[in-house]
């Protein structure tokens, strides 16, 4: 079907009026498409990762690299989904010097190279295929507001795995 955009709408998540390069921590969610476990498995509430999954903690502190201007803090790779924390401390609201990192541009080009990385792991080491794409078109981000805050979503992110079978994300859970 053809595109129409009287018919076709994507609404935004992303927080309206917000700059996205301003000063901050934001907490990151990018799921697999259709929830896909593809990166290893939770057994007795620890995240064993198999080499797809070794492979998407790479990437994530190749951020740093990539865009020197912002932090990675605390980071989870999840059977079918990751969760991330990047701290922007640069741009004050208002102020905009040169070109800022917008977080939006630091969760596309993380997708796009673990996707490229995990489909020569496809072709090269036998890792299961993924029909269409590797993630989920969107993503969740919350900027996070203060330091206890920031201390919860830290906590959230590290006891993630014990939480699995409970974990709304978990594709294969019942009930």
């Amino acid at each position: 079907m053809k595109y129409d955009p009287a018919i076709h709408h994507r609404r935004s998540i992303r927080l309206r009026g917000y700059d996205y390069a301003w000063a901050g921590a934001y907490f990151i969610t990018v799921c697999t498409q259709n929830r896909r476990c593809l990166f290893g498995d939770i057994a007795g509430g620890k995240m064993g990762l198999n080499d797809a999954g070794e492979m998407v903690v790479r990437w994530f502190f190749e951020l740093n690299n990539k865009f020197p201007d912002i932090e990675c803090d605390e980071f989870v790779c999840m059977p079918n989904h990751v969760h991330f924390i990047v701290v922007h401390p640069g741009t004050e609201k208002g102020e905009h010097a040169g070109s800022p990192v917008q977080v939006p541009a630091v969760v596309q080009w993380f997708k796009t190279m673990t996707t490229n990385a995990y489909i020569r792991g496809v072709k090269g080491h036998g890792w299961p295929p993924f029909p269409g794409k590797l993630w989920q078109r969107n993503y969740w981000d919350r900027i996070v507001r203060n330091e206890p805050e920031l201390d919860r979503i830290r906590e959230y992110i590290r006891t993630n795995p014990a939480r699995w079978e409970s974990d709304a994300l978990n594709a294969s859970r019942t009930g």
